[in-house]
Formats: C-alpha cells, sequence, structure tokens
C-alpha cells in the first residue's frame, strides 16, 4: 500500500469538508471506530453521506436524529475491505470528539483529533468484523507505521477506550488480539 501527500493510493477518495489543520502536526496514535447506518445495516451511501454533510434526514427515523452533525473520519472499511478516504491523514479529521487517553509514555492526552487518525470499520459491537476487513486494516495500519514511525502497536485505541462513557465501538466483536497479531506478522 501507498501514499501520496498523504492520501492511500488504494482507497476510493470522497473528499469531506469536516477537517482541518492538526494544531502541532502530530501524527502519533490511531483511533479505531465501528459504524453502521443505519444501525445494524451494511452497505449503501449513508456513511460517506454522513461524512460529506449531505446525509437526508428523512430518509431513515434515525438519520434526522445526526444528519446536522458535523462529523469525518480519515477512512472507512466497509464489510467487503473496500478503502474509502475522507481526510489526508496531514489533516484533523473530526472523529474522536471529546476524548482523552493516557498515552504508552503515562502522558494523559485531551482531544484525540489533534494526534489521531479515524479509521471507521463498516460494523456494529455486537456483529463480528470480516476477515477482508482486518486483511486491509493491517495493510492500512503497516503504511501508516512506515510513514509516521510514532504510531506504533501500543498507540492503537478504540473509541470506547478513549471515551468510555460515551462510545463503546468497535466494541467486543472487534477481535484486538486476532489484530494485533495479524499486524505483528505484517511489521515483522
Amino acid at each position: 500500500m501507498t501514499l501520496e501527500q498523504h492520501w492511500l493510493t488504494q482507497a476510493r477518495r470522497v473528499p469531506s469538508p469536516n477537517a482541518n489543520a492538526r494544531p502541532a502536526g502530530e501524527v502519533s496514535a490511531v483511533v479505531v471506530h465501528g459504524i453502521s447506518l443505519p444501525p445494524g445495516e451494511f452497505g449503501g451511501p449513508a456513511i460517506e453521506q454522513l461524512f460529506t454533510n449531505t446525509l437526508p434526514p428523512t430518509a431513515h427515523p434515525y438519520f434526522a436524529t445526526i444528519a446536522a452533525l458535523r462529523v469525518s473520519a480519515h477512512l472507512l472499511i466497509r464489510r467487503d475491505g473496500e478503502l474509502v478516504q475522507f481526510v489526508p491523514f496531514d489533516a484533523r479529521a473530526w472523529h474522536a470528539g471529546r476524548s482523552r487517553w493516557r498515552d504508552d509514555s503515562g502522558r494523559l492526552r485531551e482531544g484525540l483529533n489533534d494526534f489521531a487518525i479515524g479509521i471507521e470499520l463498516e460494523g456494529t459491537d455486537e456483529r463480528p468484523y470480516r476477515a477482508a476487513q482486518y486483511h486491509a486494516l493491517v495493510a492500512v495500519l503497516a503504511t501508516l507505521m512506515q510513514h509516521y514511525p510514532a504510531i506504533t502497536p501500543t498507540r492503537l485505541v478504540g473509541h470506547a477506550h478513549i471515551a468510555p462513557l460515551r462510545k463503546s465501538d468497535p466494541g467486543p466483536a472487534f477481535d484486538w488480539a486476532y489484530l494485533r497479531r495479524c499486524l505483528g506478522r505484517a511489521t515483522a
């Protein structure tokens, strides 16, 4: 996998307006998320519409509650492993919200959007993620770790880890141990 000007060449590019400059230019962590729109349904354009401010609030009752949100992620990995990139990795995507995390050096960090890459996996907390998604995620993470050396396996977290009272994703269905084993083989 390759990066050109902080965009994955293997990803379909769908630019989001919900991004801005990172305050310190730091890229040193990855936050893994889970998303499905409508909740529990896969496929369709709703995730891309949410991240590009074009989600029709009348298309589903749930959409009326979120259509006005201004959110994004750097990357979406669909159920079949397709990569969709919304924000270049050197920019700040709006994925973590109010967040805090004690990093691998013991330092308490707040506002992870400032320095973390947000990767959304199409899924739910309860349903297992697919092999194609793990395969794509490992390839993306190996590429990011090469390009941004501050990102290490100990700097990969879930949304639930950084906002535990607000978020539960990627949820218990996400196999962190499997991801770490696969990533260890890919980066050895």
